[in-house]
């Protein structure tokens, strides 16, 4: 990425068949639709597990952006939007989502989708979305037991990250690892507001601050957050963490050390593992078959 490029911010959008998969007219598909207010993404499940997803930016219209996910994930599949049995549509935009056959909170979906990538081990989960931050609770099957929201600001989430990059000209899936090149953590910046914290981190780097050094203290200042609201729902073992965010190391490793827990280790997602990023998807997609499957029992 080139600095003329002016998209520092954007991160990987890209699209899966998981390898080796088949599918026939006889099987159930079901679908999951995840609009955030950043990213849109969704899931195709054949006969309950996963077959493909696509992993997209969100537009200005969520209808639009719910459509173009669903036929990125049906690409190459030949799998039709007409083969899918049943869709549920969650995330910021899920009202939006017209071919959707229901809404369900991302909550329930992250939780659930949490519960397949990892397995029922899984009882805490950190949603790092685009404009808000949630940690759950869940049981052995993914079902929510309890869960908190952070306030409705960009700071300390996606979207205040892509501030971040643009501002530091560093492309975003690179933060995660500069933040960690510092001989010790700096005090942190503020984490309220986005505004704020731009402005503050401006200051910082005309007092001779490094780039590295100001993405330490943000990515502490985030870390520090999602931690307390962690421990306000209840840290239970095993924790993960699902969102964009998950794949920053940075942010990550702070949030581990802020806890003094290990979350379960990331799965290989360039190499055929699941994407923590489609987490709210795949778990929609899950819904769609049990309702569906309790539509034909009733």
């Amino acid at each position: 990425m080139t600095e003329q490029s002016n998209a520092f911010w954007r991160w990987q959008e890209y699209q899966r068949v998981m390898p080796g998969k088949s599918w026939s007219s006889g099987d159930l598909v079901t679908a999951g639709v995840d609009v955030g207010s950043v990213g849109s993404k969704a899931a195709v499940l054949v006969n309950g597990k996963i077959y493909s997803w696509g992993i997209t930016r969100t537009g200005s219209n969520s209808p639009d952006s719910a459509l173009k996910a669903l036929n990125w994930a049906l690409k190459d599949t030949g799998i039709k939007q007409s083969d899918i049995k049943y869709v549920v549509g969650t995330g910021y935009g899920r009202v939006n989502i017209s071919f959707a056959n229901k809404a369900l909170t991302e909550i329930a979906c992250h939780a659930k989708g949490a519960n397949y990538i990892w397995g029922p081990q899984v009882h805490t989960v950190l949603d790092v979305g685009g404009q808000d931050i949630k940690a759950i609770r869940c049981d052995d099957t993914g079902r929510v037991t309890s869960f908190l929201m952070n306030d409705k600001c960009a700071a300390g989430t996606g979207r205040g990250m892509e501030v971040f990059a643009d501002l530091l000209k560093i492309p975003i899936e690179e933060i995660g690892e500069l933040s960690l090149k510092v001989e010790e953590e700096p005090p942190s910046v503020s984490c309220t507001c986005v505004a704020f914290a731009k402005t503050e981190a401006v200051g910082l780097l005309r007092k001779g601050w490094s780039k590295e050094k100001v993405l330490a203290a943000y990515t502490q200042a985030m870390a520090v957050r999602m931690s307390n609201l962690i421990k306000r729902v209840g840290l239970e073992p095993a924790l993960v963490i699902t969102g964009g965010q998950s794949k920053n190391v940075g942010i990550v490793s702070r949030v581990e050390a802020a806890l003094g827990v290990k979350c379960l280790p990331m799965p290989n997602w360039r190499e055929g593992g699941l994407d923590p990023m489609i987490a709210g998807a795949l778990g929609a997609g899950l819904f769609a078959k049990a309702l569906y499957d309790k539509s034909q029992n009733t």
